[in-house]
Parts: C-alpha cells; sequence; structure tokens
C-alpha cells in the first residue's frame, strides 16, 4: 500500500539483490545438506518448520525475548497518540503498540508487514526522550515498517540462524558422541559443520551491510516526514550516550537483536568489530541528519510530511 514515507530506490535494489544472494546460498545450503544427511524429507521439514516460526511468529519471538508486551491506550495514551498521528500523516496501517520493561533506552519494530507490524520502546526510553525525540525515534521505526525492511531483515536472519543451530548440532554431537560413531559419520559432521559455518558467515555478512543502509534510509525517511531532523539527532545523541555508560555485560542479552534496534547495544567505543555492525557509526547518522537539517532550513512545521 503506497505510503507517505520518503521512498528509497537504493534500498529497495540493496533489499532485492540481498534476498537474491541470500536465496543462493538458501539453495546451495539445502542441497548440501540434503547431500550430507541423505535425508530430504528431514532437512524439508525442519527447515520448513523453522521457516515457518521464524516468519510468522517474528514479533512474539522478538516481544519475549525483550520482555515486550501490547499495551492498551489508556495505559499509554501519550505514546499511542504519537503512534496514531505518525501514522495518519504518513498514511500507513498502525501498527500494534508494545512497551519493554527494560531500563536500557531503545526501540524497535518487527513483524511481517505493514498490516502485521509492532513497534516496541523500552520504559527507559519514554522516561529520558523529550516528545519532539520520541516522535522523531516512532518516525524512524515505521519507515521501517513502511519501508518493509523488517520482513527482508526476518527473512534474510533465517539463513544465519538455521546454519547456527546445525553448528552447534554437529558441534555438540561430535563432542558428546564421537566415540560411537563410525569415521564415515565423523566426515559426514564434520563436512556439515564446515558449510553451515560458511553459510553463516556469508549470511552474517550480507545480513550486517544492508542492516546499515536501512538504518540511514530510516533516519533520513523520518527526518523528511516530521520535519524536524534535529529532534531525531537529540534523540540519537541522548539514547547512545545512555546505552554507552551500561556495562556490556548487562547488554549482552539485548545484543542478540541489534539488527533491530533503533542504535545498537553496544556499551562501549567499537574497535575493529565496527566493521560488523548492524548500524552506520553515530557520527555518519548525524551528519546526514545535519544535511537534511540545512535542506529543510530549520523552517518545517511539526509533523509536516518531506
Amino acid at each position: 500500500m503506497p505510503n507517505r514515507f520518503h521512498s528509497d530506490r537504493r534500498l529497495t535494489v540493496r533489499m532485492g539483490l540481498t534476498l537474491f544472494l541470500l536465496g543462493l546460498l538458501y539453495v546451495g545450503f539445502v542441497a548440501a545438506l540434503i547431500v550430507l544427511l541423505r535425508s530430504w524429507v528431514l532437512v524439508a521439514v525442519l527447515i520448513g518448520a523453522l521457516f515457518v516460526a521464524q516468519f510468522w511468529f517474528s514479533d512474539r519471538i522478538a516481544l519475549f525475548a525483550m520482555r515486550g508486551r501490547p499495551v492498551a491506550r489508556e495505559e499509554y495514551p501519550e505514546l499511542h497518540a504519537v503512534v496514531d498521528r505518525l501514522c495518519a500523516i504518513a498514511d500507513l496501517p498502525r501498527p500494534v503498540v508494545a512497551v519493554s520493561a527494560m531500563d536500557m533506552p531503545n526501540a524497535f519494530a518487527t513483524g511481517r508487514g505493514p498490516d502485521h507490524a509492532v513497534v516496541c520502546v523500552t520504559t527507559g526510553l519514554l522516561r529520558r526522550l523529550e516528545p519532539a525525540e520520541l516522535e522523531g525515534v516512532l518516525a524512524h521505526e515505521l519507515s521501517h515498517v513502511a519501508h518493509k525492511d523488517v520482513a527482508v531483515i526476518t527473512v534474510a536472519s533465517f539463513l544465519g540462524v538455521v546454519a547456527g543451530l546445525v553448528v552447534r548440532f554437529a558441534f555438540y554431537s561430535q563432542i558428546f558422541g564421537g566415540g560411537r560413531r563410525d569415521q564415515n559419520t565423523a566426515i559426514v559432521f564434520a563436512a556439515v559443520l564446515g558449510v553451515s559455518a560458511a553459510v553463516y558467515a556469508l549470511s552474517f555478512l550480507l545480513i550486517r551491510a544492508l542492516s546499515r543502509y536501512r538504518e540511514l534510509a530510516a533516519d533520513r525517511a523520518a527526518a523528511l516526514l516530521t520535519g524536524r531532523p534535529s529532534a531525531l539527532a537529540a534523540a540519537l545523541t541522548k539514547v547512545s550516550g545512555e546505552i554507552a555508560r551500561i556495562p556490556t555485560k548487562d547488554l549482552r542479552t539485548a545484543q542478540a537483536f541489534n539488527a533491530f534496534y533503533f542504535t545498537p547495544a553496544a556499551g562501549r567505543e567499537p574497535g575493529i568489530e565496527r566493521f560488523f555492525f548492524t548500524h552506520p557509526p553515530l557520527a555518519q547518522r548525524l551528519e546526514q541528519l545535519g544535511r537534511i537539517s540545512t535542506e529543510l532550513g530549520e523552517a518545517a512545521a511539526p509533523g509536516k510530511a518531506g
């Protein structure tokens, strides 16, 4: 369905290319498993069940993992009012509004499409942000829904999840059952382990490349929709600063969902690992918002669509 969020042709091309490459990788992975395990029925049932579970229940899985729950309008009237206003401006179906009882300030969107989406914010975010900043964050998350990149990331991450599960299964099977297996079985498990590890690594890199660009696209779309890039920049600066003060050990559970967050749960300044981050550097995001602010001339009215 058409909406008023700023479209991004480069994002669309990147999503299509990522899905195409992951599709090829997926076919090769399944074929390799069938050859190695010699049971196409087992492979098809296992991967099919996992795909359905992740795609159709991704919103529930994410909410459960992050202690989020849908909230009624009576509980959080101001939050619902902001979502309603943004959806009306953007001509976007209204998502389920949820709140996570976490002190870490953050937000995320999940779901398989605009008609089946969830936007969740943490209590830590609600407590720390000003109304205009909160509007910018919610517009950012809604743009992910409008661009449909939430569904693409969900599908794209599926292959990495399966490969990771196979790697763990093969690894522990060799450790705890190696003495009861013959040499041929050990070779098969070693081959499955190698193929799965390679698939996981490739899917990891493809998803990271797409994820970093989609965050820039969401920032841009949110800034143009609200007409207040400075408010989004302020929210980014505030949230990133607050998260940086949280010990890394307290962020480890949340880091598994970094690809979906407004800003990553990183407790310290990254070193070489920044090249594998799901988000672009804060400086790059702020620079882009600064350019948009200059283009708009700081004169756009609140809530004005770009």
